[in-house]
This record gives structure tokens, C-alpha cells and sequence, in this order.
């Protein structure tokens, strides 16, 4: 059985993907990572840590969802054994919003509250929100402190690893929510632009992409693991 190990969203908990767990019934083995929810860590901590979580006697395939794609890209860029595959989902390999940088240096001295969740909603799941994953979003940072998630906002305003995109040598899968709010379409065409063989597989969904288009997701995975198994 494959195993797919999956890299989480900024709030990290991992709690967010059971709609995940369902549609793949038991056709893949699912590692969702977790990273810590009282501890300020930037990008090298937290790639640390999923270093000593990775598999060392089983090949699995690597997915790395939005804030957690940098790792991910990072990650296979070592060459670690047993890495079959590099998934990408909704996600970028520089800040997506390079005009924002010098930001970086005033967020420890602003209030350490969340936006509202009206707000969070509409970035993250727009018109295909729900009320039940809205009590999820709410839930899952709701175990996070504020402290954690402004750190993981100032790795991402700090973020580039386009130089390590060249090192990749498994096959590259790029899950695209069209109708995403946060991460622009530049994200994807810079991956592309160092991948120029990457596949590509597009949705009319939200950033939380997982979440919504479940079914559609795990599909194409398979798809795309099924068809490098026969090469």
C-alpha cells in the first residue's frame, strides 16, 4: 500500500483533512504531520522536524498543502530515500506577495489576535463555505497560539526556495484551486517555470481545496501515482 504524507496548512493541527481520509477508503495509507502549536518555529525548525518524521524502510509520496509547500519543495530537493513522489497543493515556493516583505519586520509588534473568522472564511473558502467547516477552521486554530501562527506568517513573507526547485528529481504533481483568494496564479507559474514538466491538475474550488473537492483530489493522485508506477 502507498503511503502519501501530508505536510499541513499554517495552523499545522492536521486536523483538517479527514474528508481526505474518506475518499481515498483505505487505497492509500494517509501520515498527516502535525507541527507545534506552542512554539514560534520558522521554516528550518519545522523542516527539522518533519526530517525526523519521514519513513526510513518504506517509499511514500511527499504532498506539502499551502503554507507547508516550501517544506515540502525543501524537502525533496535532499533526495531523501524512499521519496517516490512531490505533490503540491495550493501552494508557492517564494512569498506570494513579495511587495509585503518588509512587513515582516512590524508583525511581532502587532496585536497577536486572529482576523475575524468571517474573514478567514472568505479567504480560505469563499462561496463553498459551510458551517460545518467553518466550526473546523475555528476548531483547528483554535489550538494554535498566536505566537506560532505569527511566526509561520513571517517565514512566509520571508519565503523563497525557487533555487531548490532545480534539485527535484521524482515527479511533481501541482494541485490548483482556481478560485483561490490567497495564493495567486504567479505561485503556480513560478514552480512551473523550474518544473517545466511538472503535471498539473486544476479545480474550480477554494484554498481549501483538500476540504472541499476531496473526491476529485485523491482521483487524480492516484491517477498520478498509478501512471509513474508504470514507468
Amino acid at each position: 500500500m502507498k503511503t502519501l504524507i501530508l505536510l499541513p496548512g499554517m495552523d499545522g493541527t492536521g486536523t483538517l483533512y479527514e474528508p481526505m481520509r474518506k475518499a481515498l477508503d483505505a487505497k492509500c495509507k494517509l501520515t498527516v504531520l502535525s507541527y507545534p502549536t506552542d512554539q514560534a518555529l520558522g521554516y528550518a525548525e519545522l523542516q527539522a522536524l518533519v526530517t525526523a518524521q519521514l519513513p526510513v524502510d518504506e517509499d511514500y509520496i511527499l504532498i506539502g498543502e499551502s503554507f507547508s509547500g516550501p517544506i515540502a519543495i525543501s524537502m525533496a530537493a535532499t533526495r531523501p530515500p524512499g521519496l517516490k513522489a512531490l505533490i503540491l497543493c495550493a501552494t508557492f515556493a517564494r512569498n506570494p506577495y513579495p511587495l509585503l516583505a518588509a512587513s515582516k519586520y512590524i508583525l511581532p509588534y502587532l496585536p497577536g489576535r486572529l482576523p475575524p473568522l468571517s474573514l478567514l472564511s472568505h479567504l480560505l473558502l469563499g462561496r463553498f463555505s459551510s458551517k460545518e467547516l467553518r466550526a473546523q477552521l475555528a476548531n483547528a486554530l483554535a489550538q494554535v497560539q498566536a505566537s506560532c501562527l505569527n511566526a509561520r506568517l513571517r517565514a512566509v513573507l520571508a519565503c523563497d526556495v525557487r533555487d531548490k526547485l532545480h534539485a527535484i528529481k521524482v515527479p511533481v504533481l501541482y494541485l490548483q484551486a482556481t478560485r483561490d483568494r490567497l495564493i495567486p496564479l504567479s505561485a503556480l507559474t513560478q514552480i512551473h517555470n523550474q518544473i517545466p514538466d511538472m503535471e498539473i491538475c486544476r479545480y474550480e474550488a477554494p484554498h481549501f481545496l483538500l476540504q472541499t473537492r476531496a473526491e476529485a483530489v485523491i482521483k487524480d493522485i492516484l491517477g498520478f501515482i498509478a501512471s509513474h508506477e508504470q514507468q
